[in-house]
This record gives C-alpha cells, sequence and structure tokens, in this order.
C-alpha cells in the first residue's frame, strides 16, 4: 500500500548495528541482553562503495527517481564494461548473490573472480524486471531499478578471500553482495510423492504443472516432493491442502511461475518450504494475482525456507489463515507488497525474514472487510522497499511489530507506519493496543511528492479517522533518518487526532532534521528518548489544518537532546540546517492551532488563523462572553495583536470589547490587556490594533470578548501576533 494525498548472521544490540552498517557490512554481532533486530540470516551481506573498485561510486542520494536513492546505504559502484568492484569475502561461503541495476532496455553479464581466478559461470544481469512505472498512484516516478542475481561458485572461499565482479558488455551498477555458505540439496522424505514421478520435467523445458497436481492430490496427509531442478508451471494450483510442499532447498528446487497457488479457499495444514518460485512479473498489474501465494493457505499452515522472487507479491492473504506462520523465507524483487495480511488475519506469525526492493510495502497488514488481530511481525530484515513503507499497520486490533530492522525507504514511505489509512471500505481502524517494540531504523523516512514534505522514520497517521487505539512504541533505535524520526500526521488532510500514543525508551542518531515532526492534534508521551546529532531542531509542532487543534507532548522523564522548538511554520525544517533565527517581522499565530469556547456552523476557530482575511470565526451566537485561543507552539515576546473582519464593503462597522490574557501552559492565564472597546471599519480596512505591555511572555494567547455592536456574537477573520 502507498500513502498520498488522495494513498548476515545473528541480530545485534543497536549500537553494533549501527556501527556495523556504517562500515558496509549486515552482519550481526553478540546479542546485548535483551533481543535484538533483525533476521537471523544466513548470509553476509557487503556493500560495493565499501569494496574495492575501478569502478565509480554514486550517492549518497535521497531524490527520488533517482538509481542511488534506491540503492542500500544510498549509495552503490557503476562500472562500465572491463571494470570490476572486488569484495573481501566476510564468511566462508560457496554462493553469491549480487543486487545491481543495468540501464533501461539492455541486458549483460559479469564476469566472477575468486582470487583472481577468472570462473566459468557468469551472473546474468538484465532490465527486465526493473523500471517500473505505476502512474495511477499519485506521487510515484518510474522506480525499482534493481534486482538481484545469484550464483553458486562451485568452490568455497574463506573469510579474507577475494571475490570480483565485472562488467563484461554493459554498464552495471553493483549495489551489494550477499556471501552464503548454501548447504547440500536435502533428500526426500521417506513416503513422499515425487513431482518427477507424475511426469514433472527438472528441465524446466516441458510444462509440469498437472504432474504438481497429481502429486499434491495423490499426496493427501503426506509430502510432495520437489527434487532438484528447474520447473515450469503455466497455470496456477488451487485446491491445496492437507499437504507439505517441500524441496531439496530453493537453491537447488526450482519453480518458475508467477502465479503458484490461487485459492479463496482452503481447510489448511499446507506446508510450503525450501523450494523456490521465481516469476516473470514485468510490471505491476493490480488486477492480475501474480503472487506465490493469492488468498488462502487455511488454518495451521506456513512457508518456510522460500525463496521468492519477480512476483507481483509474495503473498497476498485473505480468508482464512488462522495460526499461519511465515518464517525464514526470501521475498525479493516484488514490483509491489512482499507479504499483505489483507484483512481476517487472527493469530498470524512472520519472523524472521528477508525482504529486499519490494515494490511497495515490504510487510502490511490492511484491516478490510475485517480486522486482522492479534498478529506479528517479528525479527523481519527489510531493505530497500522503493515506492512505500517498511512495515505499514493499516488498522486491526491487538497488534505487534517487534525487533525488525528495516533501512532504506524511499517515496512515499517511513520505516514503519501505522495507520488509519482505509483505501477502500469497509474497513476496521486501528483497536485494542498496537505494540511496537524493539525495532532498529536506518535511513528510512523519505520526502512524499504529494504532501510535498518529509515523511518521518516511523510515523503514525490518523489519515481517515481518529487514532482511538493505545500506540506503544518502545526501544526503538533510529540512525540516519535523511527527515524527522517520529512523525505524527493525519495524511488525509483532515486534522484527525492522532493519540493515546506513548513512546518510551529510544536511541535517535543524526536525524535530518527534527526528533518529533507533530502535525496533527493529538498528544504523545515521551519518555527516555535520548538524541544526538539532530540536524535542525528537536521539536516540529504545526499542527494541520490551521485550528484543528492542538498537539501535546508530555514530558515523561529522561528525554535529552531534542529540547528545542522549531519556530517557523510557514517553512519547512532542512535537512541538516540548524534552526536558524526566525523572521522577526513574522505572524506568529498563523497556522497555529485554535480553539474557541464555541462556534457558529462553519465558522471555526482556525478560519482566525487561515492568512484568509475573507473567512472568519464567529463564535455561538447570543452566548456572551466567549473566548477564541491560539497556541503559539512555544513562549514568544508577543508586543502587537492585528485583529481583523473581512474587508468587504458589506460589514457595517462595529465595536468588539474584548480583554486579552496569556498563558505560557494553556492552564494558568493572566490578564494582559484590560477589557476596552476596539472600533472595526471598513472604510479603514476594518481592523484593529491591540499593543501589549513590554515584558509580556505568552504561548497561549486568548481573546475574550464580552459585546459586539455590529452581531451577538465574536467575529475574528483574523488574529495576528507580532513581536514588534
Amino acid at each position: 500500500m502507498h500513502s498520498n494525498s488522495v494513498r548476515s548472521v545473528r541480530s545485534m544490540s543497536a549500537i553494533g548495528m549501527a556501527v556495523a552498517l556504517a562500515a558496509g557490512l549486515l552482519v550481526t554481532l553478540a546479542p546485548a541482553a535483551h533481543a535484538a533486530a533483525g533476521a537471523d540470516l544466513p548470509f553476509t551481506s557487503a556493500e560495493a562503495e565499501s569494496a574495492t573498485t575501478t569502478g565509480t561510486k554514486i550517492g549518497p542520494d535521497h531524490t527520488q527517481g533517482t538509481i542511488a536513492s534506491e540503492a542500500s546505504g544510498r549509495q552503490a559502484v557503476r562500472l562500465s564494461a572491463g571494470q570490476r568492484v572486488e569484495f573481501t569475502a566476510p564468511r566462508a561461503a560457496n554462493a553469491v548473490n549480487v543486487s545491481y541495476n543495468v540501464p533501461d532496455g539492455q541486458s549483460g553479464s559479469l564476469n566472477v573472480y575468486v582470487n583472481g581466478t577468472k570462473l566459468a559461470k557468469t551472473l546474468t544481469v538484465t532490465s527486465k524486471y526493473s523500471y517500473v512505472d505505476t502512474s495511477w498512484i499519485a506521487g510515484a516516478k518510474t522506480h525499482h531499478f534493481f534486482d538481484n542475481a545469484r550464483l553458486l561458485l562451485g568452490q568455497n572461499v574463506q573469510p579474507g578471500d577475494k571475490i570480483a565482479v565485472e562488467a563484461v558488455s554493459t554498464q552495471v551498477t553493483v549495489d551489494v553482495a550477499d556471501f552464503e555458505q548454501v548447504a547440500a540439496a536435502a533428500t526426500k522424505p521417506a513416503g513422499a510423492v515425487s513431482v518427477t514421478d507424475k511426469g514433472a520435467d527438472p528441465s524446466g523445458q516441458g510444462d509440469s504443472t498437472q504432474a504438481f497436481r497429481s502429486a499434491i492430490a495423490a499426496a493427501q496427509g503426506g509430502v510432495v516432493w520437489i527434487p532438484p531442478g528447474d520447473y515450469r508451471l503455466t497455470s496456477s494450483l488451487n485446491g491445496v491442502q492437507n499437504v507439505t510442499l517441500q524441496g531439496a532447498g530453493s537453491w537447488y528446487s526450482v519453480v518458475h511461475t508467477s502465479r503458484f497457488i490461487d485459492q479463496s479457499s482452503s481447510s489448511g495444514g499446507v506446508h510450503l518450504k525450501d523450494f523456490a518460485v521465481i516469476g516473470e512479473v514485468t510490471e505491476r498489474v493490480d488486477s492480475n494475482p501474480d503472487n506465490f501465494v493469492n488468498g488462502s493457505l487455511g488454518p495451521g499452515s506456513s512457508v518456510s525456507g522460500m525463496w521468492l522472487q519477480h512476483l507481483k507479491v509474495g503473498l497476498w492473504l485473505t480468508g482464512n489463515n488462522d495460526n499461519l506462520v511465515v518464517e525464514n523465507n526470501r521475498i525479493l524483487d516484488t514490483t509491489a507488497d512482499g507479504l499483505n495480511l489483507n484483512g481476517n488475519a487472527r493469530g498470524v506469525r512472520v519472523r524472521n525474514n528477508f525482504l529486499r526492493n519490494n515494490g511497495d510495502d515490504a510487510l502490511a497488514m490492511w484491516s478490510l472487510y475485517s480486522p486482522d488481530t492479534d498478529s506479528s511481525f517479528e525479527n523481519n530484515t527489510i531493505s530497500q522497499p522503493n515506492l512505500a513503507n517498511g512495515i505499514a499497520i493499516y488498522g486491526g486490533t491487538d497488534l505487534t511489530v517487534k525487533n525488525n530492522l528495516i533501512s532504506d525507504t524511499n517515496a512515499l514511505g517511513s520505516g514503519i507506519a501505522i495507520s488509519n489509512q482505509k483505501f477502500l471500505d469497509p474497513f476496521s481502524p486501528l483497536a485494542g493496543t498496537i505494540t511496537v517494540s524493539g525495532n532498529t531504523l536506518v535511513r528510512t523516512g523519505a520526502m512524499n511528492p504529494n504532501w510535498q514534505h518529509p515523511m518521518g522514520a516511523l510515523r503514525v497517521d490518523s489519515y481517515d479517522s481518529a487514532i482511538e487505539a493505545n500506540v506503544s512504541i518502545t526501544g526503538t533505535t533510529i540512525t540516519d533518518s535523511p527527515y524527522s524520526a517520529f512523525e505524527f500526521v493525519s495524511g488525509g488532510g483532515h486534522g484527525y487526532a492522532t493519540k493515546n500514543v506513548t513512546v518510551d525508551g529510544a536511541t535517535v542518531r543524526n536525524t535530518g532534521t527534527v526528533v518529533v515532526q507533530a502535525e496533527s492534534q493529538g498528544a504523545a508521551r515521551f519518555s527516555n528518548v535520548q538524541a544526538t546529532g539532530v540536524g535542525a531542531a528537536g521539536i516540529y509542532n504545526c499542527p494541520y489544518p490551521a485550528g484543528s487543534g492542538a498537539f501535546t507532548l508530555t514530558d515523561g522523564g529522561g528525554n535529552a537532546g531534542w529540547s528545542s522548538t522549531w519556530g517557523d511554520c510557514s517553512a519547512w525544517p532542512q535537512p541538516g540546517q540548524g534552526n536558524p533565527d526566525p523572521d522577526p517581522t513574522r505572524n506568529l499565530a498563523k497556522g497555529r492551532p485554535a480553539t474557541a469556547t464555541g462556534s457558529q456552523d462553519v465558522y471555526t476557530p482556525g478560519k482566525a488563523v487561515d492568512g484568509d482575511a475573507s473567512t472568519y470565526w464567529e463564535s455561538a451566537n447570543n452566548a456572551f462572553p466567549q473566548a477564541w485561543t491560539v497556541d503559539l507552539g512555544s513562549s514568544q515576546a508577543v508586543r502587537r495583536l492585528v485583529l481583523k473582519l473581512p474587508p468587504a464593503t458589506a460589514w457595517q462597522a462595529r465595536t468588539q470589547t474584548l480583554s486579552v490574557q496569556g498563558s505560557t501552559d494553556g492552564s494558568a492565564y493572566s490578564t494582559v490587556v484590560a477589557s476596552q472597546g476596539y472600533r472595526f471599519d471598513p472604510a479603514t480596512g476594518n481592523t484593529a490594533t491591540v499593543t501589549l505591555p513590554g515584558g509580556t511572555n505568552l504561548r497561549y494567547l486568548k481573546l475574550n470578548v464580552t459585546a459586539n455592536t455590529g452581531w451577538p456574537a465574536a467575529q475574528f477573520s483574523e488574529v495576528e501576533a507580532y513581536l514588534s
């Protein structure tokens, strides 16, 4: 799913992870006392930009639509024909997988060298599965630039050995190499029904669809064995239940199809394990079920040890998938989601998976038709989703996102999004407790081209309705976010509240702009949040739309390094440029949250701070006294107010009697200017000026109105506050 204005080895401590990523390796160190983030992977990744090369390094770059912006670490190495990048093996290995890009419309190969000796095998590279266009998605540009190619080396290499890849005849941009010690192929389980015994062709030349169907029918309650080989299926399987489909390992047993299982229901007991499904999906067509699993596997099923590549979606799950376990899989190069629990998921566990280069959310729960409940995404490693979020929760009840490692999100996405964006009806908003615990986010967050402002590394979004669930965010590490760390927003522009949020225990390092980006009304409590290397200011607190309400940050103690507030809601903080002194002549009240004791019809409090003198706030009629209040965001030395009514001559001259009060905390107010009458006359612009005494400092500005000679209500089209 997408948001827009209309949609290694073992895990490690957060500090260790940040150090290793900076050094160009995706590895793990000895676990800390607490559970660490990410999957327990059978490979170690090495970044091309940290290797020896005769090519050209590109990046870092976060600009949507550039090759480097989709690369791991936002950097890669571009090779012309004859140029190479040489990796130092970080572990014992007999196989390598390379993430690469070639120019659109081109194909070629990479020569592979081990300690200077050229292998007979090459890595085939192609743009066939890249350069995806999704013009129906607002804000999308051509994307999905990278692809993955793998090779069994035919020999063992040791840590410290040199493995080089060399461009042969076309330009190749190399991003990252995964080094893996692949175990020998497994053998057929006793009593299993082999697909080859039913006529499957392991050469990949013949159509093995019927052989797979026959083997499944014959093995009910048992195992269908997929021996080493390449098998071609020309149509999807259905009616799959009470059976295990097992291969010799995902490097050996390979099924070539873009649609493996497509069924709306199953009695369950389906177990898919230890083989690869590699498709031929080159574009994203949302009406096509071009998925490894489309629909239901039924209760008590599992998916493990799979290599899924070149599909639209890895698993698009609907219907009954109660207590499904999805673990230890690789989901690469999908044109849309890696996995989507599309409503009705109950007790589903998605854990210890690796996802790279997914064309939408890598992992998503979307509570369409009925809520996802009591389900979790735990200990997954996600890299380079290129059109949406690393992990997205769209509605649902009592869900968990725990101990995941997410890096390098691109346009339209955060590392983690907790959202009430519904996309379609009927939708079940967030409910119960949403637990977000122990996650590490590296270089996540992006510039949203629809909103024209940044998306934070971790986003809580009241897009289509207020957040009523309890959202508990604990033990988070956010490193090198290009923009903000935590964002609170009502992405649909309606100003719904983002509330009931607690953030406890977070380490924020080198965030580009701010630690907290608050753009909605609501409230959050922050405790033990430590920040270093903050690019602009600690807090951006500018709810939208103006007048929709305030966002309250409660200090729970233990916070450090992010106490400053961005002072100018008319301008976005820019990465790394600090918090400049704001324009001393600006209107402090413009766009700030405004409230009132009452409003008449559509004439709401925010109309008085929207910058448009033709719109106005009007209090409840015949109910003096009335009060209007604006939150300036921080304490300000206000010296002058300009009060306005619409300038049209249709407005008759009038006098409003009012006093000015101020507060620094929103609860204890004192009188700044005593009650008196102020004349508004269209002949002189329909404005009145109020001078505040020297020494006045206030955050909350309140106007108490007791009379109006022109109408039985308080009325202001603009309330402007100035420092001089």
